[in-house]
């Protein structure tokens, strides 16, 4: 729920990203706004994935973004992205049963002192703080070590029975994480993050990373993004548009009535948020 990298960091690493694609880097190696319903009538599912049709969600649709507390189900919206931890399979059935699609919030970047699984992550991994209490960067080139982890989330995930992932801080390289991550390492990660989350049949979002679209969209099912408005950078996510997959977005400071308009053109899934991501939304 972090846009941390600022749109001269996300320029910077598109110049440098030019020509970036299918890379490996160093480290471990890494393993192979229609109504509710007729935007959940007009869902496509294709079969895809070891256990059951896995979700595409399409440009368009509506939703809500709560992370802080138990889930609401009141908002008439099809799609609910929660936190995977906090919630129980129950409030996931809860909302099948009112026809919703539910993706389950789950951070892959950084550690988190709050977390039942803490004692997971070696020190080894742990990096510098990214700002937010309780939580620390994670040496994503140690994929040896982290895959585990993030496999044991994902199968949470699937097992409450979510829809899909929304994988946050997915853009370490931009940051002074106390580990030298390149673009590619990124790159590397974020692939191995889609492909767990697909061997379970999840489809998954990319978060934010705005400069690595071009390498990363055939990988991912949606995307979610935080504030392309305010930094001007909402037609880098025309990618996932032209590929028929939604872009899930937020603005937490930009008016809405200044943003809407752009993203109807741009049909994305747009809305403003408090930055506590609670119930309140104000939706285009």
């Amino acid at each position: 729920m972090r846009n941390i990298a600022g749109a001269a960091a996300a320029l910077l690493t598109a110049l440098v990203l030019t020509g970036v694609a299918g890379c490996t880097g160093g480290g471990d190696a890494a393993s192979p706004a229609p109504s509710s319903s007729q935007a959940r009538s007009s869902d496509a599912e294709t079969p895809d994935g070891p256990d059951r049709a896995r979700w595409r969600p399409r440009p368009g649709l509506a939703w809500q973004w709560q992370l802080d507390g138990r889930v609401d189900p009141s908002v008439d919206v099809p799609v609910y992205d929660i936190d995977g931890f906090e919630n129980s399979a129950a409030d996931v059935a809860r909302l099948h049963r009112d026809g919703r699609k539910v993706i389950c919030y789950i951070n892959v970047g950084a550690w988190e002192d709050f977390r039942p699984d803490k004692d997971a992550f070696p020190d080894s991994v742990l990096g510098r703080p990214n700002g937010w209490k309780g939580e620390r960067w994670l040496d994503i080139r140690r994929t040896s070590v982290l895959r585990p982890i993030m496999e044991r989330r994902f199968d949470m995930c699937r097992d409450k029975g979510f829809d899909a992932v929304e994988p946050d801080l997915m853009e370490g390289y931009g940051n002074d994480t106390g580990f030298p991550l390149t673009a590619r390492d990124q790159l590397r990660y974020n692939r191995m993050i889609a492909d767990i989350a697909h061997r379970r049949g999840l489809s998954v979002g990319l978060k934010n990373d705005l400069p690595q679209i071009p390498q990363l969209v055939r990988h991912f099912d949606f995307a979610v993004n935080e504030e392309c408005a305010q930094y001007d950078e909402c037609e880098l996510l025309k990618p996932f548009i032209e590929a028929g997959k939604a872009v899930f977005h937020v603005e937490y400071a930009e008016p809405a009535t200044e943003f809407c308009p752009e993203s109807r053109r741009l049909r994305l899934s747009s809305m403003r948020k408090e930055p506590e991501l609670g119930v309140w939304r104000k939706p285009c």
